[in-house]
């Protein structure tokens, strides 16, 4: 696919952070291919974000333990920015390397094929030692901070901290982490695992008045969007919901044919129509 033109690109770079400046909350769906890409294009959502999850599991692989390749996620996300006018950022996990340099030529990938935004994580993909230091941690969104910047489009950058993910229940080093981000020109703050309210409010007070990003996780999945949005919320992501969703359906009703030998999955399946009509 050819890269976008620089005006598209800007057009995007441009209709993407007004999201984030607007009042409200905005959701950002994750399709995990082109096909669902443009099924949630064509549902009115504004914008889209990639999937590291959903693109694993399509790729037959484990998700967060550095299985899935940077070309395998860089060609992911160019399949689904070639079928949408929509901004789309891509989840770059750590942005595939320890090593700053590395996140920096990352996020310079990562626009060059059309996305407008992108993720930086503190997670390793290490079980054994799953969060950087804090200064490493810290130096590397600085360097993908200056990476976006240098950039001739506005690249929304956000920096994502990783402890509650990881076996490691600090919110206080969470926030910690996601300050120092902030103070280094990270464009939104991101810390996925946040179990209650309470501690959805302690990060958006803590790093206002840059927005955060909080993906729909089962703490907060009791509420309603507008509840979510009275917490300060910015954007709510909805991470490996959708593929999750879809790989439930597969295995639902191959797990009815197998162990009972019946088909009432079928009765519960979208039209073949109604799914052409949305990808024409």
């Amino acid at each position: 696919m050819a890269a976008l033109s620089v005006d598209k690109q800007v057009t995007k770079g441009q209709a993407f952070r007004a999201l984030h400046e607007h009042s409200g909350i905005f959701v950002i769906p994750n399709p995990w291919d082109a096909g669902s890409a443009k099924m949630l294009a064509a549902i009115g959502f504004k914008a889209l974000a990639t999937t590291s999850a959903g693109l694993a599991y399509s790729l037959g692989k484990a998700d967060g333990e550095g299985a899935v390749t940077r070309e395998e996620a860089l060609e992911n996300a160019r399949a689904i920015v070639a079928v949408t006018d929509l901004p789309v950022a891509g989840d770059l996990e750590n942005c595939y390397g320890d090593d700053p340099d590395t996140c920096s030529k990352t996020i310079l990938l990562a626009a060059a094929l059309g996305l407008v935004g992108g993720s930086i994580e503190d997670a390793t993909g290490r079980p054994e030692n799953p969060i950087y230091p804090f200064d490493l941690a810290l130096e590397r969104v600085i360097v993908a901070v200056k990476a976006a910047r240098s950039l001739s489009f506005r690249f929304t950058l956000t920096a994502r901290a990783e402890n509650l993910i990881h076996g490691r229940p600090d919110l206080k080093d969470t926030i910690r982490r996601l300050e120092a981000f902030a103070d280094a020109g990270a464009d939104v703050l991101f810390a996925p695992g946040l179990n209650t309210p309470a501690e959805v409010e302690a990060v958006v007070k803590a790093v206002a008045p840059k927005p955060v990003n909080v993906v729909l996780s089962a703490g907060i999945a009791h509420l309603s969007l507008d509840q979510i949005a009275a917490l300060g919320v910015k954007r709510l992501s909805l991470g490996s919901a959708f593929a999750r969703a879809a790989y439930g359906a597969l295995l639902n009703g191959a797990e009815e044919i197998h162990d009972k030998g019946t088909f009432t999955f079928a009765q519960r399946t979208i039209p073949y129509g109604k799914i052409n009509d949305l990808l024409r």
